[in-house]
């Protein structure tokens, strides 16, 4: 298992239910003593019912992850697709402001929004998941991060492989193996043109300027950038006369520089052919607003790929919070890295087969 030390403590071990009714009050937002813990991890989320009767969810950014630079980035996105009237949970503008500080953290409060997971075995679901993706991303597309990182092949995949290795995180029993299949996972991202397009250091170069794709190239644009299921909050359409029927996307802490397929491959899940159809159908939604490129297709497993060595190295240098060993206690062991040597070694097979067809 990954080694922390005995007498570390974490910063959020400091961050007992009193801060948290501290810090809101500092900013005039009093509780009424109500408070839930809501699942995160990057971060510490709560549900808070002030004395006025609203009920709010209080975010703390995660103590050294993000500049006040890129957290405003991502507030500022959040504002432009909520002024184009596409439902993103963003955060409330408090004493003139959307960031606030308290006894050493960061933290934003936003309204709060319940709802279910989507179904996505619905067909109609998919469409309708797919139309809002293409409104967020025409937003995305009108101007380029400045701050926020690129989804690209140096930082989610070249980075994580060496920071592993480099502090001994792969057990030496499997870590030829996981070295070697890391490697020739990477060599074949790089070794495809479309990819190194999208996904290679020219993510970051093109994130600085005018303009966010390459005449010959696949674009880029402003993401979603971590929009799996649980980050879309589906209200039913018998929903409250306040409540607009459909999907709601929350979570922008992810957002970041990278290309559109990124915001539709993680909502497709089982075989070949099921994942083609569930792709096909959010794609027919989306371009009833936008065009898709098909090009983009060829990204899928890559982008998986980049996704779990990331994924592996997130989990390593995150170990010293006391609440990652109590929700992933399997992290660390051989059979966990065997585990990852055998989906690499798939990922590369996957990444030799054509792309699906939408």
């Amino acid at each position: 298992m990954p080694e922390c030390p005995a007498e570390a403590v974490h910063p959020y071990q400091r961050l007992t239910p009193d801060v948290v009714q501290d810090a809101l009050a500092a900013v005039g937002l009093f509780g009424d003593g109500r408070q839930l813990a809501l699942s995160s991890y990057e971060n510490r989320v709560y549900q808070l019912h002030l004395d006025d009767g609203n009920v709010v969810v209080a975010k703390f950014y995660r103590p050294g992850r993000w500049s006040d630079a890129q957290i405003h980035e991502e507030h500022a996105f959040a504002a432009e697709l909520m002024a184009a009237e596409i439902p993103v949970v963003g955060p409330l503008v408090v004493q003139g402001q959307t960031l606030h500080h308290h006894a050493g953290f960061s933290f934003s409060v936003s309204p709060s929004r319940g709802g279910r997971y989507p179904e996505l075995d619905d067909a109609d679901v998919l469409e309708w998941v797919g139309r809002f993706l293409a409104r967020i991303h025409t937003v995305g597309s009108a101007q380029s991060f400045v701050v926020r990182p690129a989804l690209d092949l140096q930082t989610f995949g070249v980075v994580p492989r060496q920071w592993l290795l480099a502090h001994d995180q792969v057990p030496l029993d499997v870590q030829s193996a996981w070295e070697k299949a890391s490697a020739d996972a990477l060599d074949l991202i790089a070794a495809n043109a479309h990819c190194l397009e999208a996904i290679s250091q020219k993510s970051i170069e093109l994130s600085t300027g005018d303009d966010v794709a390459s005449e010959a190239g696949i674009g880029i644009l402003r993401l979603h950038g971590d929009c799996h299921p649980g980050n879309i909050l589906w209200t039913p359409l018998e929903a409250p006369a306040d409540r607009l029927p459909g999907p709601h996307f929350v979570d922008l802490d992810d957002a970041r520089m990278g290309p559109a397929v990124q915001d539709l491959w993680m909502l497709t899940s089982g075989s070949r052919a099921q994942r083609s159809r569930q792709l096909g159908l959010l794609v027919d939604g989306y371009e009833q607003f936008r065009p898709f490129d098909r090009r983009e297709l060829a990204l899928i497993e890559p982008l998986r790929t980049l996704r779990l060595l990331h994924y592996s190295a997130w989990l390593a240098q995150r170990w010293s919070d006391p609440i990652f060993a109590i929700n992933f206690p399997w992290f660390g062991t051989s059979d966990y890295w065997h585990g990852q040597v055998v989906m690499l070694q798939e990922q590369c097979e996957a990444m030799q087969e054509a792309p699906l067809v939408v």
